[in-house]
């Protein structure tokens, strides 16, 4: 029987399935695989598991929790002579680089978590098993993997569609109208450095039953948060601006449906160069539109415990633009994290 230094472990063998961890204003939430989940909430720690990886998703440029080189079981016990040895995704050790704390407990912190830092963290753990009864000391080695991603909020922004009734389709005052309307919506939310971005209609003869042939102009328009000066908006952190944009953003939303619930006000006072045109009544919408930045994007089936994070796009996919998924490489090319495109 094994005493004095904890209880014997076999060594590790392939790391299978998956545990998730995500990292956001200083909380943590472990969910391991087949296993109850395990608040960490407070502790700013993630145990490791041999028998699987830990998925640990951090906002970019915030400092990841402490990665512990043992699993919770293990960390109750007492450890004999412990030594640890931790590598990066490059394969570089990392005792004495300047951008991770590292305690003498085998507990590390990646310090301003920028996208090249994503990847595989893996610490192998040594200790020594005393037998109580002959006192022979046992050698043991674990292995630790913990795969780190960078991720970013969403942004957000609010696709409005409305439409508007008019005596014909063939009318100047249909495009004049759809100007005078977008310059005054843009006017209304310009001090929250958002804009109106992707304007249309079309106008479409529509017969009815009831009141027989009508014209109605078909509006659409993004409510986009990223109009000239934006990024003056939050100079102390120019670099992660999603919080600010996104509470900008919903003001102007929230502004442009107040808009829209005192139309006929608004178009009595305003549009009288154009009084043939009518709102529609209760045909206001907005649905909201969540975009990644370029070299971020969602993936459900990959990171499903982080599914509502705009996460890096990992080595082989990339994204070039502001949609929300990352696309695999014809070739694989794009050999990094956070790649833009193939090349």
């Amino acid at each position: 029987m094994a005493g004095g230094g904890g209880r014997p472990r076999c060594p590790p063998g392939v790391l299978l399935g998956v545990a998730a961890v995500v990292v956001a204003a200083g909380w943590v939430r472990a969910e391991l695989k087949d296993e109850q989940s395990i608040d960490l909430i407070g502790k700013n720690e993630v145990y490791g598991d041999i028998r699987h990886e830990v998925n640990v998703y951090v906002k970019v440029f915030t400092n990841s929790p402490f990665l512990v080189c043992m699993d919770l079981a293990l960390s109750q016990e007492r450890i004999i002579d412990a030594n640890y040895l931790w590598t990066g995704p490059d394969g570089r050790v990392l005792q004495g680089q300047s951008y991770v704390n590292l305690t003498e407990t085998g507990k590390l912190m990646v310090l301003g978590f920028m996208v090249p830092m994503s990847g595989a963290y893996t610490c192998t753990l040594s200790h020594k098993v005393i037998e109580t009864t002959t006192q022979e000391e046992i050698e043991m080695v674990e292995a630790y993997k913990f795969m780190v991603y960078a991720y970013r909020e969403a942004d957000h922004a609010y696709q409005v569609s409305v439409r508007f009734s008019t005596t014909g389709c063939g009318l100047k005052n249909n495009d004049l109208f759809i100007n005078i309307l977008k310059n005054i919506l843009n006017s209304s939310i310009s001090h929250l450095t958002c804009h109106i971005t992707g304007s249309s209609y079309k106008c479409h003869s529509i017969r009815t039953p009831k009141d027989g042939l009508q014209y109605e102009l078909f509006v659409n328009f993004l409510v986009n948060p990223f109009a000239p000066g934006w990024e003056e908006v939050c100079p102390e952190f120019p670099y992660d601006c999603e919080a600010v944009t996104n509470r900008r953003v919903r003001q102007a939303a929230e502004r442009i449906g107040k808009f829209f619930h005192q139309i006929r006000q608004v178009l009595k006072n305003e549009f009288q160069a154009v009084p043939t045109i009518q709102y529609v009544d209760n045909s206001f919408s907005m649905t909201p539109i969540d975009s990644c930045r370029p070299g971020f994007g969602r993936n459900h089936h990959t990171h499903q415990n982080c599914a509502s994070c705009c996460v890096v796009c990992g080595p082989g996919t990339y994204s070039p633009n502001n949609e929300v998924t990352c696309q695999t490489c014809a070739r694989p090319e794009a050999k990094m994290y956070g790649a833009k495109s193939c090349h």
